[in-house]
């Protein structure tokens, strides 16, 4: 079978202006984008582009990830990814066109997109000595996982990586692991995955978990940097290979183990048995041509079964990711909720901030001599918090605590209440984001962190308005009537309740006409 990438027409009639690339091709091409002589994307100009003007002329739009630094001057330079033949090479001018074009992270550290479009630290742009941490991490953790029973190998772009080249991927930015376990059965599968999870975390690696069968491993560069090393749990089950990531397809367990061994950047590592199979199950039969805009094509069914089995901890994780795609600094203002706690309360008693986000309003409590624990799902959202806590000394903590995960909330919600004594748990814009299950889990955590006394004080939005917050977060409109049943039914007491009409020069950017601010206790 040939390859999609091989039939490759010629490419003219090329232009780029604010809008996008515009080129002509009459058979689908991929395209390098180059600024200033350094790969920044490529994509796909039929699948990715939009039919214009004459025919078989598309235009690609320029990836929103992009937009914040298209202005300035490049030499940009767009050449057919497979035979490099350089279709368009001149200075472009973009936005006020002031300085030169530089897709850059705030250390200056040069910046590409993944396939799925996201601003990261491709291999390309890093040196031997910067991976060398993470290629001493894939034999550590490897021999973490062999003690801990499980086999296993290089996969997706790592492995791919690895047979076809024997070196780390340019284009890629993180390295992955895959396992086969011996289970047949999700809820067992799932039950060593989590048993994997510990035995890692007590050799002392810091663990985000993915899904009920995936992980990642955090690894540090060289230069600070920090990458994922993926851990992807599988299993077999009917006559099929089911891989978390993207793989269910009928498979053999004999293709799989026992596992062969491959080169990669100079170092063996385990490999699956029959790496062709592998390979063609996860990328398709043209899996040795090379494609940096590929894209995977999971099946519906396959989509369904390892969201019902395995992603329920994760739901709208991907939204959150994007949010905090950047380490953004916290605001020094407090929210309003905030400044009403801090009027209502003394400052000596210790507030738990439950969806601290970027730990704005933890902050501002801590410099204020409130001891405050910060928690939230997404670790990049309140990281520079954390850092500037330290750097000043202040008595706050950050925690990863997820309320999808019922382990998560009784392990965190028992950690909090260890501390004997009573304590404020505020939560806002949490119940507004949260389906039924999750606010169930929430409102449990409160009640376990509130178990010597205290109170909660809660926001959400009750009347939408325009503002940012209940646009781009899609925060949705709560009865203040349903949160009053879901807290009674867990045996709280609604001492207050208030609604709250909220001005345009909110620091969320303007966002709901009417929040409702409730406070409950537990006796």
């Amino acid at each position: 079978m040939r390859s999609p990438l091989s039939r490759l027409g010629r490419v003219s009639s090329v232009s780029v202006d604010a809008d996008g690339i515009t080129a002509r091709s009459r058979r689908e091409v991929v395209l390098d984008v180059s600024f200033d002589g350094r790969r920044i994307y490529s994509f796909w100009l039929h699948r990715d582009g939009t039919r214009a003007g004459a025919p078989g002329t598309w235009q690609v739009p320029w990836p929103g990830s992009l937009h914040r630094f298209l202005s300035g001057t490049t030499r940009l330079t767009l050449a057919v990814h497979e035979s490099q033949e350089v279709v368009f090479d001149q200075e472009v001018t973009l936005g006020d066109g002031s300085g030169r074009i530089a897709v850059v992270n705030t250390a200056g550290q040069p910046l590409s997109l993944d396939k799925s479009l996201r601003l990261v630290q491709t291999f390309d742009s890093r040196s031997e000595e910067n991976v060398r941490p993470l290629l001493d991490a894939i034999d550590h953790v490897l021999a973490g996982l062999e003690q801990a029973g499980i086999h296993a190998f290089l996969a997706y772009g790592t492995l791919l990586g690895a047979v076809r080249d024997g070196r780390l991927i340019g284009h890629d930015s993180d390295a992955d692991l895959g396992y086969v376990s011996e289970h047949e059965h999700p809820v067992d599968a799932i039950r060593e995955s989590f048993r994997v999870q510990r035995a890692l975390t007590q050799a002392g690696y810091r663990i985000t978990r993915y899904s009920a069968l995936a992980f990642k491993v955090d690894v540090v560069e060289s230069d600070g940097v920090v990458r994922g090393l993926d851990v992807f749990g599988g299993f077999m089950r009917d006559g099929y290979l089911h891989l978390m990531g993207e793989i269910r397809t009928p498979f053999k367990r004999s293709w799989v183990t026992p596992l062969g061994t491959a080169t990669l950047e100079g170092r063996s590592f385990p490999v699956p048995a029959d790496t062709d199979r592998f390979l063609t199950a996860t990328y398709g039969r043209s899996w040795r041509v090379p494609d940096p805009a590929f894209h995977f094509a999971t099946p519906r069914s396959t989509h369904r079964r390892f969201d019902g089995w395995f992603r329920g901890i994760r739901v709208r994780r991907p939204l959150w990711d994007r949010v905090y795609s950047r380490r953004r600094a916290p605001s020094g203002t407090p929210s309003g909720l905030a400044r009403w706690v801090a009027e209502r309360e003394d400052p000596a008693l210790p507030v738990v901030d439950l969806g601290c986000g970027t730990g704005s309003d933890a902050l501002w409590l801590a410099r204020r001599g409130t001891p405050v624990t910060g928690l939230d799902f997404v670790r990049r959202g309140f990281e520079r918090a954390e850092e500037e806590a330290v750097a000043e000394g202040l008595d706050a903590r950050f925690l990863v605590c997820n309320l999808l995960e019922l382990r998560s909330v009784l392990a965190t919600g028992a950690l909090v209440a260890a501390d004997r004594g009573p304590r404020v748990v505020i939560a806002r814009h949490l119940a507004d984001h949260l389906g039924a299950g999750a606010r169930r889990h929430a409102w449990t955590a409160a009640r376990m962190m509130l178990h010597d006394g205290g109170r909660l004080y809660l926001e959400f939005l009750v009347q939408r308005g325009d503002g940012r917050l209940a646009r781009q977060q899609r925060a949705r409109v709560r009865k203040p009537r349903a949160v009053a049943r879901e807290l009674r039914a867990l045996g709280a007491t609604i001492v207050e309740r208030e609604t709250v009409r909220i001005p345009r020069s909110d620091r969320d950017g303007g966002s709901p006409a009417k929040t409702c601010r409730m406070v409950a206790t537990w006796q």
